[in-house]
């Protein structure tokens, strides 16, 4: 086996003690000056560095490792690592007690939650081998992977989201054939009743029949909206007024607010910036929105708009005084055919959801039970859909 590769610097150091005043001040400042220049390229890594020993204790952090685990330099000092991330050394306890002179390179995952949300993605190597009396020392390795791993959960939900569509689609078209079958043979039994002439129990079937051609249209109908909501549409973008859109979508639900008696409180600014957008599309996912919080509220409850806008986005709350959501339903609001409401088909909030991101906005709830629930969509300003990043140099 190849031995270790001897440097000048090993072989000063073997004849340290037959060195002078002098030769020892230069291996000094040679030292010091490795120690920078080394101590400079770990703190321009992104990833963050860790050196602890086998109980934990970290004897060195790069400066992405303090910005990471979000504690300064000198609040590091006599930390361990098991503290700030409770639950690692039990996961890491095969790795840790491995005596063999090469130890298997460990490898987790987990989540922080100070200074911000993230997931860490983090590597633990050994630094030194077990030796009697000694500490064994590791090297650990974090790469913040937050933006990666909710990248790769956005585009499996929309795979998810579009293979479901994709099937309630073709089932929503095939449903379309049959219906359409239908009308044509109540057609065909209303000439032939007609052609029967008048009498009471003509006209009796005759009655039922346009009953059943008003129902079957009714499903058509209904089969119809669903396509056209669930089919991946492109957005037709033009400059839109929100409030505009939204007063259209308030005068058309304006009779049913009043029957369920609930109020409603809009505060519109008129310049509001406007937005590119398909106004279609809007006003569907308005009519949801404002349909699911009269629907969650009594009669006395209050439907609450407010509208307001910064350098990049315009912001659209709508708020109920309804019940509220569970935290444990909160977080499964957007996921195709689950709803919280008796007769609720699932869909309404993960189109919505699909709208806005092809809109390049968001959408946000945040509910409390017993207080209400308030839903907020973002959008880009239309002059400010383009927005130019400042470089690392002038």
């Amino acid at each position: 086996m190849a031995g270790k590769k001897t440097t000048s610097l090993d072989r000063v150091l073997g004849r340290l003690d037959t060195l002078d005043t002098v030769n020892l001040t230069n291996l000094v400042q040679r030292l010091a000056r490795e120690r920078a220049l080394f101590e400079e390229i770990f703190n321009t890594l992104q990833e963050g560095i860790l050196v602890i020993r086998d109980d934990g204790a970290i004897e060195y952090a790069n400066a992405s490792a303090y910005a990471l685990i979000g504690l300064g330099s000198d609040e590091l000092t006599g930390e361990t690592l098991w503290r700030l991330v409770p639950g690692l050394r039990t996961s890491l306890g095969a790795t840790l007690d491995d005596t063999r002179a090469v130890a298997p390179v460990a490898t987790r995952e987990f989540e922080l939650t100070y200074p911000e949300p993230r997931t860490v993605r983090m590597y633990m190597v050994p630094f030194t081998q077990p030796t009697r009396g000694a500490a064994r020392r590791f090297v650990i390795i974090l790469s913040d992977i937050t933006k990666d791993k909710e990248t790769t959960e956005a585009r499996i939900e929309n795979e998810r989201t579009s293979s479901i569509l994709l099937l309630a689609a073709g089932v929503a078209h095939e449903l379309g054939n049959p219906l359409n079958s239908l009308t044509i043979h109540l057609q065909l039994i209303e000439r032939k009743l007609k052609r029967l002439g008048a009498g009471k129990e003509v006209d009796a079937v005759a009655d039922s029949v346009r009953v059943c051609r008003n129902e079957v249209s009714r499903l058509d109908g209904i089969i119809t909206n669903f396509l056209e909501a669930i089919r991946p549409r492109p957005p037709d973008l033009a400059d839109t007024d929100l409030n505009d859109v939204l007063d259209e979508v308030l005068r058309f639900q304006h009779r049913e607010m009043e029957d369920r008696g609930i109020a409603v409180e809009a505060e519109t600014s008129e310049a509001l910036p406007h937005v590119m957008a398909d106004r279609n599309q809007l006003k569907q996912v308005f009519f949801n929105l404002t349909k699911n919080a009269m629907e969650a509220m009594r009669p006395g409850g209050k439907l609450r708009i407010r509208s307001r806008a910064d350098d990049d986005y315009v912001y659209l709350m709508v708020g109920d005084t309804g019940a509220g959501i569970k935290q444990e339903d909160l977080v499964r609001l957007f996921q195709p055919y689950y709803t919280t409401k008796a007769g609720g088909s699932g869909l309404g909030l993960m189109i919505a959801q699909r709208i806005m991101r092809e809109h390049g906005g968001h959408i946000g709830i945040e509910s409390k039970e017993g207080v209400g629930t308030i839903v907020t969509l973002q959008f880009p300003r239309k002059d400010r859909r383009v927005r130019m990043l400042q470089s690392g140099g002038r």
